[in-house]
């Protein structure tokens, strides 16, 4: 009987094999760059963006549903005061770009539900009242959202100089093109 092995073990036993060592190194790497993704998209994400007017208007004026639903993204995260009525306007626009009518009809009406209750809020908002006479300038007949067409025309007529540059500007485009509203009116 041989007596039991008892050396010490072998100095091999704790050297890396050049595979094993690739493959740690490997996984220490692909770990780096998993984490340094997370914290870019959390950090993407906790930035707000901000919200500008033009661009609002240009999504609003585009035939977009993709401008119209990155502004939606951009109003959400953004913290400006008006945000309801903003989102409210975009939404009853994309109803107009969207191909299913059901679709259509539940975007209309939850972007009416908002944007209603931010007029009710602020109702001498000129701007808000050029938006909704702009909706309803171009909203179908069957979703009877066309009762203040002409108080807000007169509204805005009045109020147009009050407005800020980029409103303005919104509201010269928008004459272009609107059957009801000149730019005539509004010298």
């Amino acid at each position: 009987m041989e007596p039991a092995d008892i050396r010490p073990p072998s100095i091999n036993n704790y050297i890396c094999s050049p595979l094993r060592l690739f493959y740690i190194m490997g996984l220490k790497i692909v770990s780096f760059c998993f984490f340094m993704l997370m914290m870019a998209s959390v950090n993407g994400k906790s930035v707000p963006q901000k919200f500008d007017k033009a661009a609002f208007y240009a999504a609003m004026s585009s035939g977009s549903l993709d401008e119209v639903e990155k502004e939606l993204e951009i109003i959400a995260a953004s913290s400006t005061s008006n945000k309801d009525g903003y989102e409210g306007a975009l939404l009853m626009r994309k109803a107009g770009l969207v191909k299913r009518p059901a679709e259509k009809l539940k975007l209309f009406k939850a972007g009416r539900i908002k944007f209603d209750t931010a007029i009710m809020a602020d109702k001498d908002n000129a701007e808000y009242r050029f938006l909704r006479f702009a909706i309803q300038e171009h909203a179908p007949k069957i979703v009877k959202y066309n009762k203040d067409l002409q108080a807000d025309r007169q509204f805005i007529i009045i109020a147009y100089r009050n407005l800020s540059p980029v409103v303005q500007q919104a509201i010269i485009d928008y004459t272009k093109n609107s059957k009801l509203l000149n730019a005539q009116d509004l010298d």
